[in-house]
C-alpha cells in the first residue's frame, strides 16, 4: 500500500474535501481524466464507502496517475497487471473495495490476457478504464480500440488495425457488470460508478475519456454529444433470475447484439448487461472451505510464528 495515501479518519458524513488530495494534477488542460477523478470522488461519497477500505489501483498510463489523486490506500503497479493485482488485493482482504483505473492500452493491449482471464473468476472487483483510443503517455501511438481507419496524431497514416470491442469481450469472458460512459458526463459517470460499485461481482465500466493531445477530433466534448448517446429507454439489461439461465443467455446475447450493431459514428452509454448475485471467485473459495489469509492466524499476541514449517522441511531434504 501507498502510505502516503492511506486515508485518515473520516468522521461521517463524508464530503468530497475528505477526499482531496494534495497531489499535483499535471494531466493536459482539458483532458476528460480530470472529470473522471472528480466522478470517482463522487461515487465514492455516493455508494458510502470506508475511506480505510477503499483501494485505488493503477497500472501504466495517464490514468494511472490517478490514485496519486484521491485520499484512500492507492498502488500504482505494472503496464497491464492491475487487474491480477486488485485480485490478490481482494481476495486476501474481501473487506475490502477494490477500484481500478486503468487505460485502454493498459488493459485491452499488455494486459488484454488479464483482463479476459479475470471473467472466468469473477472476483469482487471494479475496473474502470479510461479509453481513448491511444497510448497518449507514449506519444498517442493507436491503441487496441482506435477503429480501423482513424488518422491521429501519433499515427503517420490510418490506423490500418480494426478495433476490438472491449464490452462485447467482457461479457463472453464472463464479467458479470458491463456498461459505457465518457469523462465529460460527469452525472452520467457517477451514476454508473456507483452501480458498479455496489455491484456483487466483476465490473467493468468502458468510459470514453477525451485526449486533447492526441486524439482530439474524435474524444472531444461536443464530438462526444453527438455520437454518444444513453440506451433506449426501453432497453433492459439486468437479469431478474440469477439462477435462470435461459435469461443470463438473453440477456448477454442482446447486450452483444446492441455492440455489435454500434457504429463508429454512434455507440451507446448505460448498462449493457448487469448479473447480480452471480457465484464469485470469493464465494467459491468458502464452498471449499479456504478462509482469506486476513482471517488465518500466523501468530501468537507476542508476534511469534505459529506455523510449523518442520514437515515442509522435512519433504525438501534430500
Amino acid at each position: 500500500m501507498n502510505e502516503k495515501n492511506i486515508a485518515p479518519v473520516v468522521t461521517p458524513p463524508l464530503t468530497l474535501a475528505s477526499l482531496t488530495s494534495d497531489a499535483i494534477n499535471d494531466w493536459c488542460p482539458g483532458c476528460a481524466d480530470s472529470g473522471i477523478v472528480l466522478a470517482l470522488k463522487n461515487a465514492i461519497v455516493a455508494a458510502g464507502l470506508d475511506l480505510k477500505k477503499t483501494v485505488s489501483i493503477s497500472g501504466i498510463g495517464c490514468s494511472s496517475k490517478l490514485p496519486h489523486l484521491v485520499n484512500v490506500n492507492g498502488v500504482h503497479t505494472l503496464h497491464g497487471r492491475p487487474i491480477p493485482f486488485a485480485e490478490g488485493i481482494k481476495l486476501a482482504n474481501p473487506e475490502l473495495t477494490v477500484i481500478i483505473d486503468s487505460g485502454d492500452g493498459d488493459t485491452y493491449g499488455i494486459g488484454a490476457g488479464h483482463f479476459v482471464s479475470a471473467g472466468r473468476r469473477n472476483v469482487n472487483i471494479k475496473l474502470f478504464v479510461h479509453n481513448n483510443g491511444v497510448y497518449a503517455l507514449t506519444k498517442g501511438q493507436a491503441s487496441p480500440t482506435l477503429p480501423e481507419g482513424r488518422k491521429v496524431k501519433g499515427i503517420p497514416e490510418p490506423n490500418i488495425n480494426g478495433a476490438l470491442s472491449p464490452l462485447a469481450i467482457a461479457i463472453l469472458a464472463g464479467y458479470t457488470f458491463v456498461g459505457r460512459t465518457q469523462g465529460y458526463n460527469l452525472k452520467e459517470q457517477t451514476d454508473l460508478m456507483v452501480k458498479a460499485i455496489k455491484h456483487k461481482g466483476l465490473a467493468l465500466l468502458d468510459i470514453q475519456q477525451g485526449c486533447p493531445t492526441y486524439n482530439p477530433e474524435f474524444t472531444n466534448a461536443a464530438w462526444f454529444s453527438q455520437h454518444l448517446h444513453p440506451l433506449p429507454s426501453d432497453y433492459n439489461g439486468v437479469v431478474s433470475n440469477p439462477t435462470d439461465m435461459d435469461e443470463v443467455n438473453k440477456k448477454k446475447l442482446q447486450a452483444i447484439n446492441t455492440l455489435l450493431n454500434e457504429t463508429t459514428e454512434s455507440l451507446n452509454t448505460g448498462v449493457f448487461f448487469q448479473w447480480e448475485n452471480a457465484d464469485t471467485f470469493e464465494d467459491r473459495l468458502i464452498k471449499r472451505g479456504i478462509k482469506p489469509p486476513l482471517t488465518q492466524v500466523i501468530s501468537d499476541k507476542d508476534g511469534k510464528s505459529t506455523i510449523d514449517l518442520s514437515k515442509v522441511f522435512e519433504e525438501l531434504s534430500v
